[in-house]
């Protein structure tokens, strides 16, 4: 039996089934769930929940289980095995994260190489791009958050080489959580890696135009992932699996996309993550035409971009268990009133990443940041994230208190 009550009323035990604003406005990325914290009706009354609809039927509550995953009404049109669960690190995050920087800028140096080589007509250097993604795979395989948590990094002047690295990391660690073995994680992001790469065809005027395209200068620059298959095509020792991210990350799940207007059924999973994390990280980028999004917000925008078809909704819903409610690099606001950045993802409790704690309650900068994790408290009361923030809007620049080396 459904029964209304206001917030005030809400009680750890009860299952809500509807609130009175959209989801996309609160924290919990499910539309069902039974409150098993204090904390989550904060998080209610901090989006600004008034009234909520809850199951009073004890024979009809679910396990009790909360799931910090967007919801995805529509299914991918190929099998996704179940989420399964976290597969333990075999090497603690701060430890990983060396490597991984080491990993991210030989990556940005060879897909640059690669990137000038087409340009120039050259062959690509498939062995070194193999040995790098090699790399990036292992990263993300010892330690499925280091390498992808430098995806934050970006640079307005070189955005194609950080776009390039950024996605295949994001995909990689997507197919990781999907259970691939190391070969189609190699195939996976070496596709990522290079599915830009037939960009340097187009001419360059239309390629650095800094502004929107004309409709004309539009048709050209989408000949990019064809060209980038062609190129592909032509290269010794890749197979079409390889191709796909290239020819397939601008289509889209209903047939509106480009080059072919494949629907889902005709896209491969490769395709079809290579298109959320192609947007991901293009829409978290500061661009000549637009500023970029927050990482939190993106993440709304790809749920909504799955409700309407454009995207796979079942794979958003991964992706998001991947990088976290909060990503790494997020500011969010804290119920003390402080400020602070998100400095690493908690698969256990995505709710309660690692923070910098940037500002005092006053919203005053702190001297001296200070790291705090928000699944391991002690002291009272309890610090909860109540909401996401631009960082430009508290002139806080997240990369001064992230490692910025990997750049």
């Amino acid at each position: 039996m459904r029964k209304r009550i206001s917030i005030d009323q809400l009680k750890i035990g009860m299952k809500v089934e509807k609130l009175d604003r959209s989801w996309l406005a609160t924290p919990f990325l499910r539309h069902r769930f039974t409150i098993t914290s204090s904390e989550q009706i904060a998080q209610l009354q901090a989006s600004g929940v008034q009234q909520l609809d809850v199951e009073t039927d004890d024979a009809c509550q679910d396990s009790g289980s909360f799931a910090p995953a967007i919801p995805a009404k529509a299914e991918t049109s190929q099998p996704i095995a179940p989420t399964p669960e976290p597969k333990p690190a075999t090497i603690p995050f701060a430890e990983e994260l060396l490597a991984a920087k080491e990993t991210y800028k030989a990556a940005k140096l060879v897909v640059q190489q690669a990137m000038e080589d087409v340009r120039m007509g050259r062959a690509l250097n498939m062995e070194a791009v193999s040995e790098v993604v090699g790399s990036m795979a292992d990263s993300i395989l010892r330690n499925p958050d280091a390498l992808t948590s430098l995806t934050r990094l970006k640079h307005f002047d070189e955005y194609t080489f950080f776009h390039s690295v950024n996605t295949s990391a994001l995909a990689l660690s997507v197919g990781r959580h999907l259970g691939y073995e190391r070969a189609l994680l190699l195939q996976l992001g070496t596709g990522m890696l290079l599915h830009d790469i037939g960009k340097m065809l187009i001419p360059v005027e239309i390629l650095n135009k800094p502004g929107r395209y004309e409709t004309h200068e539009f048709e050209i620059m989408k000949q990019h992932a064809l060209r980038g298959a062609e190129i592909l095509s032509n290269t010794t020792g890749l197979t079409d699996m390889f191709l796909k991210p290239a020819l397939e990350h601008h289509e889209r799940v209903d047939g509106t996309g480009y080059p072919h207007h494949r629907s889902k059924i005709d896209l491969s999973q490769f395709g079809l993550i290579a298109a959320i994390v192609d947007i991901y990280d293009a829409v978290t980028s500061d661009r000549c035409y637009h500023k970029g999004k927050t990482p939190h917000d993106t993440l709304q925008f790809l749920y909504q971009l799955g409700t309407q078809g454009h995207v796979d909704g079942a794979l958003v819903q991964q992706f998001v268990q991947v990088v976290g409610v909060y990503p790494v690099g997020s500011c969010v606001l804290l119920n003390t009133g402080e400020a602070a950045i998100v400095k690493q993802f908690s698969h256990q409790d995505p709710l309660r990443p690692l923070i910098i704690l940037i500002t005092d309650q006053a919203g005053y900068q702190r001297s001296r940041p200070v790291d705090l994790d928000l699944s391991a408290q002690f002291r009272r009361p309890l610090r909860t994230i109540v909401a996401t923030t631009d960082p430009a809007s508290l002139s806080i620049n997240p990369r001064t208190y992230l490692d910025t080396e990997a750049a």
